[in-house]
């Protein structure tokens, strides 16, 4: 498997880290993650290091290749999910931990991800958007209904609210499953927390899978740079990952 991969976790303007990102590989797949800790809650950094921590323990624990990546995508998340649950036991609800979630498996040629909330996978191919996951939250459903239009969306003063995260109510949450995905030579899998893709528009964010003869890990420090430098001074945590599909 030949690929080329990157990641970053910036502070923004806060006080606290509160995402994590990790890469696991070996010759047959790789597994992404990122997972943003929701700051409005007690513990957010401990929910989301408890729940990368779980995940990447789950890969490496799986007999590789795996045979049913979605399969083990929901399976994990919803370990992630149970770890995160029992940080807020005995806890009042409205001060659990929680934390959204973007997950990917890449594997042959083919991608797999799930993602719970606004932590977002994109999928980039000639230089642009080829496709991106939903995000768990009022907005997109007032964007699915056709009431506002991407710029707007954009722009909205409750983008940041999801509807569904891991942790706080024991019960499973949403999870969304994006099946296989055929990856061609060139492609760029990124999955980011709210902090990168809130502060570039689609046209930036793209410009990541573009064949410029530059490292990858360049051009994610660029980006993540200019998401920060676009939301000053009240930038989020910003943080991705990111893997070039090369060939089999």
């Amino acid at each position: 498997m030949q690929i080329e991969h990157a990641d970053l976790s910036l502070l923004g303007n806060r006080e606290e880290n509160q995402d994590r990102v990790a890469i696991a590989l070996d010759d047959d797949a790789a597994f992404l993650a990122v997972v943003d800790g929701m700051g409005g809650h007690a513990d957010g950094a401990r929910a989301a290091e408890v729940a990368i921590r779980t995940m990447i323990a789950e890969f490496w624990e799986a007999s590789r290749p795996l045979f049913d990546p979605d399969g083990f995508l929901h399976l994990t998340v919803g370990r992630a999910h149970d770890a995160v649950v029992a940080l807020g036991q005995g806890l009042p609800p409205e001060i659990r931990p929680r934390a959204t979630c973007a997950v990917c498996i890449v594997q042959g040629a083919n991608a797999y991800w799930a993602h719970v909330g606004d932590s977002r996978v994109y999928l980039l191919r000639g230089g642009r958007v080829f496709e991106r996951t939903r995000d768990h939250s009022h907005v997109e459903l007032l964007l699915r209904a056709g009431r506002i239009t991407e710029r707007q969306a954009h722009d909205h003063p409750m983008r940041n609210y999801v509807e569904c995260c891991i942790g706080g109510d024991p019960a499973l949450p949403e999870m969304s499953l994006g099946g296989r995905r055929p990856l061609l030579p060139g492609d760029v899998l990124l999955l980011c927390s709210d902090g990168l893709w809130a502060g570039l528009k689609d046209e930036q964010i793209g410009s990541l899978g573009e064949d410029s003869g530059r490292s990858l890990r360049d051009r994610l420090a660029e980006l993540g740079a200019l998401a920060v430098h676009n939301t000053a001074p009240f930038a989020d945590n910003t943080t991705a990952a990111a893997v070039r599909w090369l060939g089999a």
